[in-house]
């Protein structure tokens, strides 16, 4: 009997893994995922606001990245081309679907970012919540401004919209959270 040759690990260095995941090597693909599923989950889940519907869009943009391994050339365009997929697939889903996202509290989806020990978590559950209230595309700015640290040019690529209409959003979403944040803490008090 011929043992059965499994295909080789997938190699440490990310552009290797994405080559030999565009050759076809199933291990290279499956590492690209395992390397990218918690930011392509956290965005989606702080998105839609369900864990159930980030799973669904996590699992089809990693369907999408599969079927479009041939237009991506490092591990770095792997990562904007996922956050892109990610944040348009997640906002369809949250317009289209806008009701759902209130049924799972934000804490029942486990945080991916660090946690600093030093800050008030009163204060950090109630601006994730106020966030989650948020229009789908205002949420989609500010979650990638502020959890995936991308400046606004880079959000206005990743969008594809212009510069200023990412300022814009962002400008008027931290006004609604900063309006927000003044009705706890005179609620607070």
């Amino acid at each position: 009997m011929r043992p059965v040759r499994l295909p080789a690990e997938p190699p440490a260095d990310p552009d290797a893994m994405v080559r030999r995941a565009r050759e076809g090597d199933m291990r290279a693909f499956e590492g690209l995922v395992r390397r990218h599923e918690r930011m392509v989950f956290s965005l989606a889940a702080r998105i839609v606001r369900e864990r159930a519907l980030a799973e669904e869009v996590a699992q089809e943009v990693f369907l999408q990245l599969f079927r479009a391994l041939d237009q991506v050339e490092s591990d770095a365009h792997v990562g904007f081309w996922l956050r892109r997929v990610a944040t348009h697939r997640a906002i369809d889903v949250a317009r289209r679907e806008p009701g759902r996202g209130a049924r799972v509290p934000l804490d029942a989806v486990p945080h991916l970012g660090l946690v600093r020990k030093d800050r008030d978590p009163w204060l950090a559950r109630t601006l994730a919540g106020a966030v989650m209230k948020l229009p789908p595309r205002a949420r989609a700015v500010v979650i990638l401004r502020y959890q995936e640290d991308l400046d606004p040019t880079e959000i206005a690529a990743l969008l594809e919209v212009p510069l200023n209409t990412v300022k814009s959003q962002l400008k008027r979403a931290l006004a609604l959270l900063r309006r927000h944040a003044g009705g706890l803490e005179e609620s607070r008090a």
